[in-house]
């Protein structure tokens, strides 16, 4: 039987708003040019899910937009290749 490929290769939950915004640069190496599906969270509230080709500039985006003040964590689902990322994000 052929080995499977996970759909999730590697995440991060439930991270500090704060910690993304003192830590951008180890995040960001951890998420550049990767793809996946990520969590907002407002007092341990799901809040937000949304998919993304680029994550990096996505929590970045993210921090300054229309949903900017109203969430405090976040997770990354990271992916290989986009392929799925729409059955993932549902």
């Amino acid at each position: 039987m052929p080995k499977r490929t996970p759909l999730v290769t590697q995440h991060l939950e439930r991270i500090s708003r704060e910690a993304l915004e003192k830590y951008q640069d180890i995040l960001k190496e951890f998420v550049r040019g990767r793809q996946g599906v990520y969590a907002l969270y407002r007092r341990d509230n799901l809040y937000y899910v949304g998919l993304a080709g680029n994550l990096r500039n996505r929590l970045r985006h993210h921090l300054k937009d229309r949903h900017g003040q109203a969430w405090d964590r976040f997770s990354v689902y990271l992916t290989i290749g986009d392929g799925h990322l729409k059955e993932l994000e549902s």
